[in-house]
């Protein structure tokens, strides 16, 4: 045990682990459930399939700790898991095995107690326990609720185009949008590597950005055969003045930061002379 390394998520495989090895554990449950009721062993069926709930339930909370973690690992400004279902489900698996070894195997409490500490404990070392403590360093004098909710309502309404874009059969407007909605990403990005400037960067947020909503969502409640030739003109000119607007205000972003840097440089070398 004192060899035991400790748990450090890797993203590339979180989403591939997603708690398979404890669905394996409803395999030989399933099995016994099946033959108590071919046996006609009414208390050991419903022993069984308790059992089997448990272990489910347990699953299925660690899926959701798992996609929950995974959306915190690679958000880089956000508050820890509200609900920390990882935490439950690993002493859900700790409860469901003594249930399994005492009250539906009939073996002794010590060795079910032995048992589910054994499992919780190997949960632990495998999987790990809910990040506790939240992303939300460099924020200034910016309350983390006004960033967080500037943010979420950005993502949102990217996530709204992106959908609505599926629907778009211009070729032309769908890659002016494409290449717009990863500039878009990139100043998103930025910002929340310095969420200081959250404040000058909202118009860019709120503005441009449910500019595109409202256009996406006009363009793709029509007929696109019905969407007159001069009204594509003046959709690909708009595009393309926002594709400008949006490298002006990602070069206004990294300016500001390269400022931010050259200002701390210069009071580290005063202080550095005193």
């Amino acid at each position: 045990m004192a060899k035991a390394k400790p748990y450090k998520p890797d993203t590339t495989l979180l989403r591939s682990k997603k708690g398979t090895l404890l669905y394996l554990f409803l395999i030989p449950l399933f099995i016994a459930v099946i033959l108590a009721l071919l046996q006609t062993n009414i208390q050991a069926f419903l022993l069984n399939s308790l059992a089997f709930a448990l272990f489910f339930a347990t699953a299925k909370l660690s899926s959701k700790g798992f996609t929950q973690e995974l959306e915190y690992l690679r958000s880089p400004l956000t508050k820890a898991p509200k609900i920390p279902y990882k935490t439950i489900a690993a002493f859900m698996l700790g409860g469901s095995t003594v249930f399994t070894a005492w009250i539906a195997g009939d073996k002794p409490l010590t060795s079910a107690l032995f048992l589910g500490s054994i499992a919780t404990l190997g949960y632990y070392l495998y999987y790990g326990f809910d990040p506790k403590k939240d992303k939300l360093d460099n924020l200034g004098d910016v309350s983390a609720e006004f960033v967080l909710e500037t943010i979420g309502e950005a993502k949102t309404k990217l996530s709204n185009i992106e959908k609505h874009m599926g629907q778009i059969e211009d070729t032309l407007l769908y890659g002016k949008l494409n290449i717009a909605m990863t500039k878009a990403k990139n100043i998103l990005e930025t910002i929340q590597g310095d969420p200081k400037d959250i404040r000058v960067a909202r118009k860019f947020l709120i503005v441009y950005i449910d500019g595109i909503a409202k256009v996406t969502d006009s363009y793709v409640a029509m007929d696109e055969d019905d969407i007159k030739s001069e009204t594509k003109e003046k959709l690909y000119s708009l595009m393309d003045n926002l594709d400008s607007k949006f490298d002006k205000e990602l070069e206004r972003l990294k300016n500001n930061n390269q400022f931010d840097l050259d200002v701390h440089i210069d009071v580290l070398k005063e202080q550095i002379k005193h």
